[in-house]
């Protein structure tokens, strides 16, 4: 009798592929993407130009973007056989750093819906969701890792202001 694996039918199940890895980072940088648009949007906009929030949000934006596009690079490069220990680690590294960023977004998003307009506040909302969408993603790219046996530098390991942090 012939058994099939039905991981080789079915590679979205499988926990230990780096395209699954591939695809939860991309998916997290595609809502990163919707919230860096929608929120950017605001800033042309007379009655939100100085939204009380955004500019503070865009301060943390802007580098859980970096670490979310580092970390989609990272993941192309071993799809595509590359192997050193130390992609795995930039990857994971830049997980956390999204993360830690990521608390500081959620903060003016709310700054935000508080103090914007009621004509705005389902435009916000909606970029608030975006963002819960990034940080699922980025969640289940993280545990994915952890089942493949990556492991995470702690939140307040680093030296820079009690979070990790690569540069």
């Amino acid at each position: 009798m012939v058994r099939l694996n039905p991981y080789y039918y079915y590679p979205y199940y499988r926990a230990t592929g780096w395209g699954d890895i591939l695809t939860l980072l991309q998916q997290s940088l595609y809502a990163e993407e919707m919230v860096c648009s929608m929120s950017s949007e605001l800033f042309h906009i007379p009655e939100t130009k100085d939204l009380k929030g955004n500019a503070e949000m865009h301060n943390h934006l802007v580098p859980a973007s970096y670490h979310r596009v580092t970390a989609v690079g990272c993941a192309h490069r071993l799809v595509n056989g590359e192997q050193r220990q130390s992609i795995i680690d930039t990857m994971a590294a830049c997980i956390v750093n999204a993360e830690n960023q990521d608390k500081k977004v959620r903060e003016g998003l709310k700054t935000m819906e508080e103090n914007a307009g009621p004509e705005y506040k389902a435009f916000i909302s909606l970029i608030i969701r975006w963002q819960d969408q990034a940080e699922n993603y980025l969640s289940q790219a993280k545990e994915a890792l952890r089942t493949m046996g990556v492991s995470f530098p702690s939140a307040g390991s680093g030296p820079e202001n009690g979070s990790y942090n690569l540069y």
